[in-house]
């Protein structure tokens, strides 16, 4: 299966990450890569990623399940706010 470009936006870092995923690339594989990319050092399940401005369930569903097409655009945010001092 050809691999299909995304936008990820990592909101911790304000980060655009570009990646080349399959379509039946899990949620989860492409959260932990555009963690990894933009150098975030949190543990990956204090994260969620949204798609269309909806969570999307990450478990065992790929990119395709998810309705995530080629040059989508996605965003990586903390599950939690982190306080500000």
């Amino acid at each position: 299966m050809n691999p299909i470009p995304v936008r990820v936006m990592v909101l911790d870092t304000w980060d655009e990450v570009r990646l080349q995923l399959t379509p039946t690339a899990l949620v989860t594989d492409l959260k932990t890569r555009a963690l990894e990319a933009a150098r975030v050092r949190r543990p990956a399940d204090q994260y969620l990623v949204k798609f269309r401005g909806a969570e999307v369930a990450e478990g065992p569903q790929t990119l395709a399940e998810a309705g995530v097409v080629a040059n989508a655009g996605l965003i990586v945010l903390a599950r939690a706010r982190t306080p500000v001092r």
